[in-house]
This record gives structure tokens, C-alpha cells and sequence, in this order.
């Protein structure tokens, strides 16, 4: 037994939408059993874009009943069902989230029928509710109306029953293990099944092809669907535009997140956010002050015209400094770790050998300040870091050339490289930039010794 819904919302994204309008029409697979439909009264505002396509307004729904007044009939009417939607996640989260926020558990078996279709009856161009029902004859009336929308439901589900090995791919949908209803509409499951459980990049792609979202993962498969059961508004949609799902292999974590971050400054997607902005990164800089000591400081990186180290947050720049000062014997007043103070105090920092107290002298201490700056800058002047590869028949490398990021590349374990130059055949050659240079420097803080060479 199936029950063919189709709700009319607010629209003001799954955790506000608001129902305004429901139909629910309960089918034995050959004809209707019971139908219940009725306005609710969602308790805000109806958009004024909303009732241009619906023709639902506040007027309307003003003197219908509260979702808690007919919490029961929804109840009773989908009991021992099968909730079907055309795009089911969307109808069934809205009344899952709607019933919640009443206090009352909503669980059902669901279907969809834009995957069934598009499992059943492939080769369309669209799959959306009013194409299919004009490619296959069945008659849609009030579009965009619960009970228009849903007795065309209706009639769809009816066709793809009857449709070769049905009951197979129905069987198939409703199994627990299958993940059909949780992928997103348009997405085939075969698209997911490719999907790896390795390190790597991800790319979700839109009907016309194009990258609307870029991610890095561990574990490619696995994250992926955590996109899918996430329920924030940007997910959501995220997941309503995506018709297909590339992606590229690492090996590693960190290639992944160069990947990544090439590939979003070369894409741009709709929906990253990340790398896009660069305004409050941090960055170290150097200078003289009037009595001849050096300092070391930060601030903004954009206020930075040649800043010897950058940072994507304030905290790991000052800690970074913290144990600059520990490391090269620096005082902590000097490195502006401390403000409007006559000598250095640090609770963590006792190294400081009294140059703020005059009992040390400029010249030794501005020594101490350019060993740390050579530190700083020759640590990321020509290294190669080795990384795990694609597959156990290969290693992975990172290369850094007179400060300047080269790329990455993949080596055939049975192949022995001796020199920089033997790298070249191998390497992908990539653009440098801020992003880079802190993926880079936060991996050698955190591993300082790791496969460095």
C-alpha cells in the first residue's frame, strides 16, 4: 500500500518551511483507497514569490488548521504505507521536521518517484514533475497545487508499475541496504557505487555538467554521503542540483587538500565558500623600530607587503610566535605578543634574556631575530615531502623549489630517483599562492620530520 504525497511550503529553507497545503492520496497500486487534503496554517508569513506560483496567500490559509490539528488524520492515512513524493526527500523532511516540532515521531518507508523514472523510463531530459507527465500523457492539473500535484503522483506510479521489471527495481528501492532514498534525485545509484573509499577530491556536478562543489576527503564514498544526510538548507540544495559525482584519487591528505584548493580557484563553485576569502588571514613581518631593535609582528595579510610567513587564523599565528620566541630566546614584547607593557611578563614565555629591561644588548638580540627569520624562511626555501601514493605500487611527493610550490606527483616504487631534475617527468606542475603556502606550512608544524627531504 502506498501513500502519494505532495505538500505546498513557505519556503524559508527545511528548518523554517512551513507547510501550507497538503495532500495525501492512499493507493493499493491499482486505485485510490482514500485521499485527505487540506490548507494548514503555517503561523508565518507565506513569500510573495510563493503565492505567484502557488496561489496560496495569507488570506487563505489564515482560519485552516494547524499541522497539531491534523497531525492525526497524516497519521492515520500513511499507517502501514509507503510514503512516495516526486523528489521524496524534500516532502518527507519538511513533515518529519514539521512533526518534530510538535512532539510527535514521524517514520515511514519512502520512494521517489524522479529515481524510479529515471531507473524505469531512462532517456528524458528532464524528470521534473510537469515534463514527465507531458512526455507520458497523464493529465496534471492545478500544477503546483498539493492535490493537482499529487493525483499526477499518483498516476506516474501507476505507469512505472507497469512498466518492465518493475517489481524488481521496486523490490530493490524499498531495501533497507540500497541507499536509493537517501541519494539525492538525480543522482543514479551506479554514480555512487563508483564512488571510492579512498583519499581524494570530489566534485558534484549540476544537469548541465558544470562544478557546483568541490570537496577533499579521507574516505571519498563516506563523505560524499554525509552530504547527503545533512540536513542544513545549503546541503539540501546542494543536493537538489546534483546529477552526477566525479572524482580524482590522492593517496594522501595532503595532496587531497592541494587538489582541493586548486581546483576551487580554477572552478569557482556555487557552493564552496572556502578559499574565496582571504581577509582575515594573518601573516609575520619584520622591522626596525627608532632605537634600532628588531621586531617581529603580525597583523592582516593584506596590510602585509612582504610578510615572511602567512597564517589562515590569528590564534595559529600567535601560537607560531610563542614558540618562535621559545625556540630563538626572543622577547615576547618584541614579537607583540604582549602590548602597552615597560618589560616582558608571559606567563608561558620565560626565555626572554632582558633586552625590554636594557640587560641585553640591540646587536645580540637583533642576531637572535635574523637566526629566526632565516628559520622561518629557509625551511620552505627547496624541500620534497613524501607522501603514501594511489596504491601500494607507488609513492607520492610534494615539491618546493626556492620557496616556490612546483606541484605534486606520483613515482612507480620501482623506480629510483636520485636528483630534482629526475622528479620533472613525474610531477604535475601547479600555481603557487597564499592558500598553498598554509596547507603546506601547517602540515610541516604539525609533521616536522616526516618524510622531508
Amino acid at each position: 500500500m502506498y501513500s502519494i504525497v505532495d505538500i505546498e511550503t513557505t519556503s524559508n529553507g527545511i528548518q523554517g518551511n512551513k507547510i501550507t497545503e497538503i495532500s495525501i492520496f492512499k493507493f493499493d497500486g491499482r486505485e485510490i483507497i482514500e485521499e485527505f487534503t487540506s490548507l494548514v496554517n503555517p503561523q508565518c508569513p507565506i513569500a510573495t514569490f510563493i503565492t505567484g506560483l502557488t496561489g496560496i496567500d495569507n488570506d487563505m490559509v489564515r482560519h485552516a488548521p494547524k499541522l497539531e490539528d491534523i497531525a492525526t488524520r497524516i497519521l492515520e492515512i500513511t499507517q502501514d504505507t509507503i510514503f512516495v513524493a516526486h523528489n521524496v526527500n524534500f516532502d518527507y523532511r519538511v513533515i518529519k521536521h514539521e512533526f518534530e516540532t510538535i512532539g510527535i515521531p514521524f517514520s515511514r518507508r519512502k520512494l521517489c518517484t524522479v529515481r524510479l523514472s529515471r531507473k524505469l523510463i531512462p532517456g528524458y531530459n528532464s524528470y521534473s514533475l510537469g515534463k514527465l507527465c507531458s512526455s507520458l500523457n497523464i493529465p496534471l492539473t492545478n500544477r503546483h497545487r498539493a492535490r493537482g500535484d499529487a493525483h499526477a503522483t499518483v498516476l506516474l506510479l501507476q505507469h512505472l508499475l507497469q512498466t518492465k521489471n518493475a517489481e524488481t527495481v521496486f523490490d530493490t528501492f524499498l531495501n533497507a541496504r540500497s541507499q536509493q532514498a537517501t541519494l539525492p534525485p538525480s543522482l543514479p545509484m551506479e554514480v555512487f557505487e563508483k564512488l571510492p573509499n579512498l583519499p581524494g577530491v570530489y566534485y558534484f556536478k549540476n544537469n548541465q555538467g558544470e562544478i557546483i562543489y568541490i570537496g577533499k576527503a579521507i574516505d571519498i564514498k563516506k563523505r560524499v554521503l554525509g552530504h547527503f544526510y545533512n540536513k542544513a538548507n545549503k546541503e539540501i540544495r546542494l543536493c537538489q542540483e546534483t546529477h552526477d559525482i566525479g572524482f580524482e584519487l590522492s593517496g594522501n591528505e595532503l595532496i587531497a587538500l592541494l587538489m582541493e584548493s586548486a581546483a576551487i580557484k580554477k572552478h569557482f563553485p556555487k557552493y564552496n565558500r572556502s578559499q574565496k576569502n582571504n581577509a582575515q588571514e594573518y601573516g609575520i613581518f619584520t622591522y626596525e623600530d627608532r632605537n634600532g631593535i628588531f621586531h617581529l609582528a603580525y597583523n592582516r595579510l593584506k596590510l602585509i607587503p612582504n610578510p615572511l610567513l602567512s597564517f589562515p587564523h590569528i590564534t595559529e599565528c600567535r601560537l607560531f610566535l610563542e614558540q618562535l620566541c621559545q625556540d630563538f630566546e626572543l622577547c615576547p614584547k618584541y614579537c607583540h605578543l604582549q602590548e602597552n607593557t615597560s618589560s616582558c611578563s608571559h606567563y608561558k614565555i620565560s626565555s626572554c634574556a632582558g633586552i625590554c629591561k636594557g640587560e641585553e644588548s640591540i646587536s645580540e638580540y637583533n642576531k637572535k631575530v635574523k637566526d629566526a627569520i632565516v628559520g622561518i624562511t629557509s625551511n620552505l626555501q627547496n624541500i620534497c615531502i613524501k607522501e603514501k601514493g594511489r596504491h601500494a605500487d607507488e609513492e607520492a611527493f610534494i615539491l618546493i623549489s626556492n620557496g616556490l610550490y612546483k606541484g605534486y606527483g606520483f613515482v612507480p616504487k620501482d623506480h629510483s630517483v636520485q636528483t630534482i631534475e629526475e622528479l620533472n617527468p613525474y610531477i604535475a606542475p601547479q600555481k603557487d599562492n597564499r592558500d598553498i603556502k598554509n596547507i603546506i606550512a601547517t602540515y610541516l608544524r604539525k609533521y616536522p620530520s616526516k618524510n622531508i627531504i
